[in-house]
C-alpha cells in the first residue's frame, strides 16, 4: 500500500516561535518526526514550511522540502498546496504528521493509512477508548462516536456519548466505553482541495474543530 507523509513545519508559532528547531538530544525537532515518519514505510516523507531555517535545517539532515505560502490559515491548506506543487495524484494517501510530536509511533502512521485504504471514505483518523474519568469530562480530550461500520457521526468536546443513568451518579464512573479522537489523519489527495475549498461550517466554529466540516458537507470520515 503506498502512501506519502506531509509534516507542516512553520517557523513563527505564537506560543514557541522557532518550535519546529527545538533542540531534542542533539536534532531539532522536526528531525526527530521526520525519523519516525519514515519508519512507518511511506514511500515518501515531505516537510512543508514556509521558512528557510527549516528548510536548511531540513536539507541539512537528507530530508526532502516543499516550500509553502506563509499566509495559510490551517494545515490542511498547506497539504493542499504540496499536493499541488508535487503533481501528487488524486488517488494517492496522504497522511498528516504534525510537525511538533517527535516521538508519535510509526505504528500509528501506518495505521491510519492502512485504515483509509480499506474503506471508501476520502479521509480517515485514529481514535483510542477513554479509560480515566478525568479524560472523559475533559474538553481538551476531543471524543467520536461511529456508526457500526467505523464511520465518524461526531466529534465533541463534550462527554459523548452521555450515558444518562450511569453519569447522573455522582461518582460518574465510566460503564460504557468512550473514544477519544486521535489528532493524525489520512486524505486521498483529491479530496484535500475539495476540503479547504468548502466554507468553515457552523459546527467546527462552535467546538473548535476542523474535522467536523467533513461531515457538515455530507463526507464521510473512518475512525
Amino acid at each position: 500500500m503506498s502512501f506519502t507523509v506531509v509534516i507542516p513545519a512553520r517557523y513563527s508559532s505564537s506560543r514557541l516561535p522557532g518550535k519546529p528547531l527545538a533542540d531534542i538530544g542533539g536534532k531539532p525537532m522536526v528531525q526527530w518526526v521526520y525519523e519516525q515518519a519514515m519508519q512507518a514505510g511511506a514511500d515518501d516523507v515531505i516537510i512543508a514550511t514556509d521558512d528557510e531555517r527549516v528548510s536548511t535545517a531540513v536539507e541539512q539532515f537528507g530530508g526532502k522540502v516543499c516550500m509553502t505560502s506563509p499566509n495559510h490559515e490551517s494545515g490542511t491548506e498547506r497539504l493542499a498546496e504540496v499536493v499541488e506543487k508535487m503533481a501528487i495524484p488524486a488517488d494517492h494517501i496522504i497522511v498528516n504528521v504534525q510537525g511538533d510530536e517527535p516521538l508519535v509511533p510509526p505504528v500509528i502512521i501506518r495505521q491510519v493509512a492502512d485504515n483509509l485504504a480499506a474503506s471508501d471514505a476520502p479521509m480517515a483518523t485514529l481514535a483510542v477508548e477513554i479509560e480515566s474519568e478525568d479524560e472523559a469530562f475533559n474538553p481538551n480530550a476531543v471524543k467520536v462516536v461511529a456508526d457500526e461500520r467505523g464511520y465518524a457521526m461526531y466529534f465533541s468536546r463534550a462527554t459523548i456519548p452521555w450515558d444518562r443513568d450511569n453519569f447522573a451518579k455522582q461518582d460518574k464512573a465510566i460503564v460504557n466505553p468512550l473514544m477519544r479522537h486521535i489528532g493524525i489523519y489520512a486524505y486521498r489527495a483529491g479530496f484535500i482541495n475539495t476540503y479547504v475549498n468548502w466554507a468553515p461550517s457552523a459546527l467546527e466554529q462552535i467546538e473548535c474543530l476542523e474535522q467536523l466540516r467533513v461531515l457538515w458537507y455530507g463526507e464521510k470520515i473512518h475512525v
